[in-house]
């Protein structure tokens, strides 16, 4: 059986991730099997298409280890590692503490002549896994390429910590930014939420959440292929549950690890926000999507949802990507576009008041 570490190298070190933007596309294609992937009229990313390939051959089927949250956190850990992208540099990175014990993580932007917005950021990683460390090359790439202040939230896992507890600790975070925005150097009138996966739904839920409340509502939620329902009743979760990184496998035991025995059900709106009744008046959303990914329906059900009730989207499909393609930025090119269309489209939306 393989170790963690050789688990990770697998995906990394053995395929040489480093070399796959050098290669062209038709050696890409013959290295994985010689025909393109075609499904629902979207063709898999040529680079995505050979990863998924030596994932396949190195009998990792997908992003849990063993049914265990050390295992898997520590893999995925290794995987980041594997996959970082040293070269994107922000003007500064430095820890924050926030009330009750919340960690976070700042990234100060370059070359800015004054307040510049704020992305409070919320990670990926089913509830259970990811941190600052895991995100940190894509909060570095966000907070380089948008121009924008990130602030990286820890909140607490599961399962040791079951819902809603990641919810507190992200609306919490969310608050604390947008009191103190001006204090970490940002424009206090342009405070936005994102987050990709299980940070998605997140930042779906804190807006509505800052609606509630009464609170101020961020400029902007950025719900990156986001987490939306529970229930997991979409084509794209059959479909799409087994050959593309985030399996069905893995939504299974996140949604146990994150939600059994917590008192909370999967229709509640804290965890499933497609679910909420209203979602009239909330903040305008950039929803990415992702063609071959098992989350790719319920994000379009709530990109589509969130407009009816007039809310201002902004829908991205990124028909040729996988899951987690944010975090896969070192494979260049269509995934490298995929992130720069969509990083461009943040700023684009957080450049006016």
């Amino acid at each position: 059986m393989t170790t963690v570490k050789q688990r990770a190298l697998a995906l990394g070190n053995v395929l040489g991730v480093k070399l796959i933007p050098r290669l062209p596309n038709r050696v890409k294609q013959l290295a994985s099997g010689g025909r393109a992937v075609v499904i629902d009229g979207n063709t898999l990313d040529p680079s995505l298409q050979m990863l998924l390939v030596a994932q396949r051959a190195a009998g990792v089927s997908g992003l849990v280890v063993g049914r265990d949250p050390a295992a898997t956190r520590a893999a995925n850990s290794e995987l980041t590692r594997v996959l970082d992208e040293p070269g994107v540099h922000v003007a500064e990175i430095r820890p924050v503490s926030l009330p009750g014990g919340i960690a976070a993580r700042h990234y100060r932007p370059p070359g800015q002549d004054g307040p510049a917005p704020l992305l409070v950021f919320y990670h990926g990683g089913g509830f259970v896994f990811g941190g600052p460390d895991t995100h940190d090359s894509a909060c570095r790439l966000i907070c380089r390429d948008a121009g924008v202040h990130v602030l990286s939230v820890d909140y607490r896992l599961a399962p040791e910590h079951k819902a809603p507890a990641a919810v507190d600790d992200a609306f919490a975070a969310y608050l604390w930014a947008a009191e103190h925005a001006a204090d970490l150097g940002a424009d206090p009138r342009r405070v936005a939420v994102g987050g990709d996966s299980a940070g998605g739904c997140l930042a779906a839920v804190v807006t509505r959440l800052a609606r509630d409340a009464g609170a101020p509502l961020p400029a902007l939620q950025w719900l990156i292929y986001p987490v939306t329902d529970w229930r997991g009743g979409t084509r794209s979760r059959t479909l799409l549950g087994d050959r593309f990184l985030l399996t069905k496998a893995d939504m299974d035991w996140f949604e146990e690890a994150y939600l059994g025995g917590s008192g909370v059900d999967i229709t509640d709106p804290r965890v499933s926000p497609l679910l909420a009744d209203d979602l009239t008046g909330l903040s305008r959303a950039l929803v990415v999507t992702a063609g071959f990914d098992p989350l790719r329906d319920e994000g379009d059900r709530y990109a589509a949802k969130l407009r009816e009730s007039g809310v201002a989207v902004d829908h991205r499909r990124m028909t040729s990507m996988i899951h987690a393609f944010l975090n896969l930025n070192v494979l260049g090119g269509g995934v490298s576009r995929a992130n720069t269309e969509m990083i461009s489209a943040l700023r684009a939306h957080l450049a006016h008041d």
